[in-house]
């Protein structure tokens, strides 16, 4: 079974300390929640609070996920996701979502425990060493791929709000969040590279097999939560997907696609960002009155 070899474990352990030493969880009595205009900043970036408070919230979801699908997993995989961006992620939905209590709106629902029958299958399967790594490589794709999605979303809503003049909520809300989300990647990134050089020829196959099957935008589970991620999209400006994918999957696709050449983007990227885009517009003609 590929371990994390030497050099890599004390990269990655110099990385996770160092995330942890730098960026502790943000406090809430450090953040400045005035807002100049309620309403507008309600009307026009709500919905993107509360989807993106929602994801951040089901980080403990996500932890079970992970216990789950890979019940022995490296050491410092462990550290990072249990010690650092577990503490670090609810923060930033704790934020998030006192933010739009603070315009006036309901606090977001997260789902904080439900572990779905496929995840609990491949875990089952995962007790299998070299299958645990195919799910090991697929964790670290999809922490990649949402970091990477995280970050061009706060930069979004960054400007955004910077530009409507609210400057509490962009300098002391977004921005400290948004400072954080990188590292994640950095660790994602590591990863992938030292474990996707370790992996069996039928190992690749199977995680390009499962990843074009699986791959999903960051949250979104279900037709509803795709439509009210096409509406983030929509809202900040991200509709011109293709160029937001590339960035999303820039590492993905250098190491699961670098054989096919001139593939900017892989096709299970771009399908699964065009039909939340879709579903959004869909849901919004349906509620146009006649």
């Amino acid at each position: 079974m590929p371990r994390v070899t030497r050099g890599l474990e004390r990269r990655l352990a110099d990385h996770v300390a160092r995330l942890a030493d730098e960026h502790p969880p943000l406090r809430l009595d450090d953040v400045d929640f005035t807002v100049v205009d309620p309403v507008a900043l309600g009307r026009r970036y709500g919905h993107v609070l509360d989807y993106m408070a929602r994801v951040e919230l089901e980080v403990d979801r996500n932890v079970l996920e992970l216990t789950t699908l890979l019940p022995d997993p490296p050491e410092v995989d462990r550290w990072f996701y249990a010690d650092v961006w577990q503490p670090q992620e609810i923060q930033h939905g704790r934020i998030l979502d006192q933010l739009q209590v603070e315009l006036g709106r309901s606090p977001t629902t997260p789902d904080t425990d439900t572990v779905s029958l496929k995840l609990r299958l491949l875990g089952a399967l995962a007790h299998l060493p070299a299958f645990q790594d195919v799910c090991r490589m697929l964790y670290y794709l999809t922490g990649m791929s949402t970091e990477r999605q995280a970050v061009l979303a706060y930069n979004k809503l960054h400007d955004g709000t910077a530009a409507m003049g609210e400057r509490a909520v962009a300098q002391t809300v977004v921005a400290p969040i948004k400072r954080q989300e990188p590292g994640h990647f950095v660790f994602y990134q590591l990863s992938a590279r030292g474990l996707w050089e370790q992996l069996a020829g039928w190992q690749r196959w199977l995680v390009r097999r499962m990843r074009t099957i699986s791959y999903g935008p960051v949250g979104a589970s279900s037709d509803e939560q795709r439509a009210d991620f096409g509406d983030v999209m929509i809202t900040l400006g991200m509709t011109a997907d293709e160029e937001m994918a590339a960035k999303a999957v820039r590492v993905e696709r250098e190491l699961l696609w670098a054989h096919r050449q001139g593939m900017d983007v892989p096709p299970y990227v771009l399908k699964a960002f065009h039909r939340a885009v879709d579903l959004a517009r869909q849901r919004a003609e349906r509620s146009v009155p006649d």
